[in-house]
C-alpha cells in the first residue's frame, strides 16, 4: 500500500517532468501543495472519474490556476480520461493539458482559472447554488443535494481585491459547504511577499464571518485531514484552512524561493530532487501500486450509484420535484418557453406608452420569472435603479435559503464571477445588474463568461449620456463598443420594449454564450413594427422602416437603443422631401454579423453606399457597416453633467443633424 507521501511525490514529479518537458510552467506550487491536495482528494472528495458531470459530486476549484499540473496530475492519477500522453503534452498545441485549466476542455476541470481570484469567486457561486438547490429540492427524508465546494487558493488570490469582495459576501451568506485551503507559502513571482503582503489573513477571514483553522502543516496529510473534517462539521460558516507550505518542496536548492515559481527546475536540480525525495523512477513513470491506491473510480461509481438509487426513490415520492430538478440539471428550459417568449415579444410590441428599457426589462422579468424558477437574479446595490427585482422575488438569506434574489452589495466584480460559479454549478440561471459604466469593474469576469461559454445575463442600465446629471463619470460612452470586442458575448442595446423582450428571451435560450443587455434610464417611445420587422427581432438587425413606395432606398439609416427613434423621425422628415430612406434597427451587432450573407445583404444592400449610423457612444465599430462613403454620429469624447434632453443636442445627436448629413450625402 502506497503511503500518502509517495502519492504526493507522484504528483510532484508528474508536475516537475511535464513542466521540464514543456520548458514552460510553474512547478513550485504543485510541489508545495501536493501533500494537502492528496489528503483532500483521497480522504474527502466525493467524485466519479467515470462521470465527471455526476450531479451531486463535490466541486474542486484550483483558484491559483498557474499550478495547473497539480490538477492534471490528480485527474490522471485518480482515473479521469486524461492519459500519461496528455500529461506529456502539457502546454502544447492541441493538448488537453493547457497552461491554465480550461472548462469544457479537460474532463474534471470545473472552471477556467487563470486570472487570480476568480476561482475563489466562482467557488462562492457554486456553494451558493448548492445551498439554494438544497433548500428548494431536499425534503426531510431525501437529502438529495448535498455536496461540498472545495477551493485551493494562493497568495496571489488573497492579494487580488476580488477575493475580498467574494469572501466577504460568502461570510455574510453563511455558505457552510464552502471550504478553502490556502497555500500559505509566502512566495510570489517577485519573491518573499512579506514587504508588500503583510495581512493577518486568518483575522481577515474571521472578520468576514468565516470559520478559520490557522497554522496547519500543509505537508502533514493527517493534520490536513483533521482540519478538513473539522471544517465539514461547521455548517453555518464557510471555512478557511491555512496550510503552511514550502514552495518547491523537495528541491534542495530552489525550495522556498521564487526561482521555482514560474520556470522549470532544470535537469540537474530535478536529479537532486529525485534523490532528496527518494523517487527513483524515470520521467512520467508512476508505479502501479500508486495508481491502484489513488484510483477513485470504484468509490466514485459507488457514490453515484447510491445517489441514483436515492433519486429514483425521490422520483417516486416527489415526481413533480424530481421532474423539475431533472430539467434544471440538464439546463433545459420549460417545454412551452418558445411559445411564452413569442407571446411576450408580441405583447411588448403592443405597448403604447413610452417606457425606459430598464423598466421594460423588469416587465419581462415579471412575466418570465413565474415560469422559470431557476432564475437567480440580483444587483450590485442598484436593484431599484436597474429594475432587477421582480414581482414575487424573495431575497436569499441564510434563514431564507429558497430565495433567488441576491443582494451582491457594491461588489460588481464579485457579482460577475459569482454568477459564473452559479452557471458552472448548474440548476440555476443567473443574471445580475449594475450601471453600464461599472462594467469596467467586472470586465474580466465577463470575459471569462464568454470564454467558458456560460449562460449568464448582465443587465447594464443607464446606457449613455442619457444618464444626464450624474455627469461624465457615470456616462458610458466607450463601454458598449468595448464590450462588443469580447468574443462570444452578445451585446444588446434595445430600442424599445419589444426589442428588450427579444433580447431577454434570446439570452435565456442560449446554452453556450453570455449576454449583456444595455438599457436606458430615459423613456423610449414604442416603435411601430409588424410582419417581417416583428419576425426578425432575434436576428440582431432588421428593416424597421422602408420607403412607402417600396422602391430601393437612397439612404440607409442604422441605429441602436434610444437613437433608433431619432432615425425614424429623421426618415419621416426626409420622406416628406421625397427621399427614399430605410431605417435599420441593429440591437445586437454580434447576432446580425452571424446571419447568412443573403440576409445581411437584404437588410443592408451593398449597392446602397449612402449610409449613416447613429449611436450615443464610441463610433469606431460602426465604420464596417457604413463604409468609406458613410458617416457615423456618436460620442468620441466624454460627456457633461446636465439633463439628458440638453446633452443630446449639445453633442449633435439629433434628428436635425441626421437629416443634414443625409442631405449632404445626396
Amino acid at each position: 500500500m502506497s503511503t500518502m507521501r509517495e502519492m504526493a511525490n507522484a504528483v510532484r514529479f508528474l508536475s516537475i517532468d511535464a513542466v521540464q518537458q514543456a520548458r514552460s510552467g510553474h512547478p513550485g506550487a504543485p510541489m508545495g501543495m501536493a501533500d494537502f491536495t492528496v489528503a483532500l482528494w483521497t480522504r474527502h472528495l466525493r467524485h466519479n472519474p467515470l462521470n465527471p458531470g455526476w450531479w451531486n459530486r463535490d466541486r474542486f476549484v484550483l483558484s491559483n490556476g498557474h499550478a495547473s499540473m497539480l490538477l492534471y496530475s490528480m485527474l490522471h492519477l485518480t482515473g479521469y480520461d486524461l492519459s500519461i500522453e496528455d500529461i506529456k503534452q502539457f502546454r502544447q498545441l492541441g493538448s488537453r493539458t493547457a497552461g491554465h485549466p480550461e472548462y469544457r476542455h479537460t474532463p474534471g476541470v470545473e472552471t477556467t482559472t487563470g486570472p487570480l481570484g476568480q476561482g475563489i469567486a466562482n467557488a462562492v457561486g457554486m456553494a451558493l447554488a448548492e445551498t439554494m438547490l438544497a433548500a428548494q429540492f431536499n425534503t426531510p427524508e431525501f437529502k438529495l443535494i448535498d455536496h461540498f465546494t472545495y477551493v485551493v487558493m494562493g497568495d496571489g488570490c488573497m492579494m487580488e481585491g476580488l477575493s475580498h469582495e467574494a469572501c466577504s459576501l460568502a461570510g455574510s451568506l453563511k455558505l457552510g459547504k464552502l471550504i478553502a485551503l490556502y497555500d500559505d507559502n509566502g512566495i510570489s513571482i517577485d519573491g518573499a511577499v512579506t514587504p508588500w503582503f503583510s495581512d493577518n489573513t486568518p483575522a481577515r477571514f474571521a472578520a468576514y464571518g468565516w470559520h478559520v483553522i490557522a497554522d496547519v502543516d500543509g505537508h502533514d496529510p493527517d493534520a490536513v485531514d483533521a482540519a478538513i473534517a473539522a471544517a465539514k462539521a461547521v455548517t453555518d460558516k464557510p471555512s478557511l484552512i491555512c496550510c503552511k507550505t514550502i514552495i518547491g518542496y523537495g528541491s534542495p536548492t530552489l525550495c522556498g524561493s521564487e526561482k521555482c515559481h514560474g520556470a522549470p527546475l532544470g535537469d540537474d536540480e530535478i536529479a537532486r530532487t529525485r534523490a532528496e525525495l527518494g523517487w527513483p523512477h524515470p520521467p512520467f513513470c508512476v508505479p502501479e501500486e500508486i495508481y491502484a491506491a489513488m484510483d477513485a473510480r470504484p468509490d466514485g461509481r459507488g457514490h453515484e450509484d447510491a445517489w441514483n438509487e436515492l433519486f429514483e426513490a425521490y422520483t417516486t415520492a416527489h415526481p413533480e420535484l424530481a421532474a423539475a430538478l431533472s430539467r434544471r440539471m440538464h439546463g433545459g428550459l420549460p417545454a412551452d418557453f418558445q411559445e411564452l417568449a413569442a407571446s411576450l415579444v408580441r405583447e411588448m410590441n403592443l405597448l403604447e406608452k413610452p417606457v425606459a428599457s430598464r423598466k421594460s426589462s423588469q416587465m419581462c422579468l415579471d412575466a418570465l420569472a413565474p415560469h422559470l424558477p431557476e432564475l437567480v437574479g440580483g444587483s450590485a446595490d442598484l436593484a431599484e435603479s436597474n429594475c432587477t427585482h421582480w414581482k414575487g422575488a424573495v431575497h436569499f438569506r441564510p434563514d431564507a435559503p429558497t430565495g433567488t434574489s441576491v443582494n451582491y452589495g457594491v461588489r460588481e466584480f464579485a457579482m460577475a464571477a459569482i454568477m459564473n460559479g452559479l452557471a458552472l454549478h448548474g440548476g440555476v440561471l443567473p443574471f445580475g445588474g449594475t450601471f453600464l459604466v461599472f462594467s469596467d469593474y467586472m470586465r474580466n469576469a465577463m470575459r471569462m463568461s464568454a470564454l467558458m461559454g456560460l449562460r449568464v445575463i448582465y443587465v447594464l442600465t443607464h446606457d449613455s449620456i442619457g444618464v444626464g446629471e450624474d455627469g461624465p463619470t457615470h456616462q458610458p460612452v466607450e463601454h458598449v463598443s468595448s464590450l462588443r470586442l469580447i468574443p462570444n458575448l452578445a451585446v444588446w442595446r434595445p430600442a424599445d420594449a419589444a426589442e428588450t423582450a427579444a433580447a431577454w428571451t434570446w439570452a435565456l435560450a442560449q446554452e453556450s454564450a453570455p449576454s449583456a443587455l444595455c438599457l436606458t434610464r430615459q423613456n423610449l417611445a414604442p416603435l411601430v413594427r409588424e410582419g417581417a420587422a416583428l419576425a426578425n427581432l432575434d436576428k440582431g438587425g432588421y428593416v424597421l422602416l422602408d420607403a412607402a413606395d417600396g422602391g430601393d432606398p437612397q439612404v440607409l439609416l442604422m441605429a441602436t437603443g434610444s437613437e433608433v427613434m431619432l432615425a425614424v423621425r429623421a426618415a419621416r422628415q426626409l420622406a416628406d422631401e421625397g427621399v427614399r430612406v430605410r431605417v435599420v434597427s441593429m440591437p445586437c451587432l454580434e447576432l446580425f454579423d452571424a446571419q447568412p450573407r443573403s440576409y445581411k445583404d437584404a437588410v443592408l444592400p451593398p449597392a446602397v453606399t449612402r449610409r449613416l449610423a447613429v449611436e450615443a457612444g464610441a463610433t469606431g465599430l460602426w465604420h464596417k457597416y457604413v463604409g468609406s462613403d458613410g458617416a457615423v454620429i456618436g460620442m468620441d469624447r466624454y460627456g457633461l453633467s446636465a439633463p439628458a434632453d440638453k446633452l443630446f443636442p449639445e453633442f449633435g445627436i439629433t434628428v436635425e443633424r441626421i437629416v443634414a448629413l443625409a442631405r449632404e450625402m445626396l
